[in-house]
């Protein structure tokens, strides 16, 4: 296991961010940039949060971490999180399996936009940090 990084280049963080963003730019110009992230996300405007959040694979998209069949209620609600938001639902699956994370995906849909840029963008923080801590 990994501890945090004190500097990484912006490649590097958009490998951990899945993507490249003004949020993962913003990280690369700092020491311990994961330390910070949380901070710094908070300082986003709506549109770079947007972007961010859509860095992220959707679920069911391939990515190296997404495996198997999506079960149709997840997929389903989803979609219906996109619509209502506007944006990707990104969550920290932390070996759930994707029938554990049909109850989140519910509850979050019962919040605000507000409250969901923010939890997206803690979810993605976390992702980051376990990918570091990870890595072999």
């Amino acid at each position: 296991m990994h501890d945090l990084p004190r500097q990484l280049s912006v490649d590097e963080l958009a490998a951990l961010f899945s993507g490249r963003s003004a949020f993962v730019e913003r990280l690369a110009g700092l020491d311990d940039p994961l330390g910070h992230a949380r901070e710094v996300a908070r300082t986003l405007t709506s549109e770079e949060k947007f972007e961010a959040l859509a860095a992220h694979p959707r679920i069911g998209e391939r990515s190296t971490e997404q495996r198997g069949e999506v079960p149709l209620e997840l997929m389903e609600l989803n979609q219906r999180y996109e619509e209502k938001f506007g944006f990707r639902f990104v969550v920290f699956v932390n070996r759930r399996s994707r029938e554990e994370l049909v109850p989140v995906l519910r509850e979050r849909l019962e919040r605000t936009r507000e409250q969901e840029l923010e939890t997206g963008l803690e979810e993605l923080v976390a992702i980051a940090e376990d990918r570091w801590r990870s890595r072999s």
